[in-house]
């Protein structure tokens, strides 16, 4: 059997404002943005991090058909919410008791792109 070794590069979004999308994102995942020309660059954080490139739209958005799920440490989830609705995302749904082994809340950025912010209970 041949062994996979794939791993999130960068993730690739288009949007109204890429540069204020951008500042957003960067202090989302503690980023410093680089610019070239209209596109924004956010290098990964930490060796464990991934990437985020921003990117003017060329068309309308239809719908989303894509989000992150963004993990933290068991405990942190809310304080970690209420972080990112300070710096402009919008609070949508919370989700805790559906499946045992995660709890979530689902925000939207400032161009209403939804993500998730879950954790998940130490195992014993």
């Amino acid at each position: 059997m041949v062994e996979h070794q794939i791993s999130l590069g960068a993730v690739n979004i288009e949007a109204a404002n890429p540069g204020e999308l951008a500042e957003f994102w960067s202090l989302v995942i503690g980023s410093t943005p680089s610019r070239n020309g209209e596109s924004i660059y956010l290098p990964p954080s930490s060796t464990s991090g991934f990437a985020m490139f921003f990117q003017p739209s060329t068309r309308p958005r239809e719908h989303q058909g894509i989000h992150l799920d963004l993990t933290v440490p068991w405990g942190s989830r809310q304080a970690e919410v209420e972080r990112l609705v300070a710096l402009g995302a919008t609070h949508r749904w919370d989700v805790l008791d559906e499946v045992p082994h995660v709890q979530w809340t689902t925000l939207a950025d400032p161009e209403g792109n939804l993500f998730c912010i879950a954790e998940h209970p130490p195992t014993a």
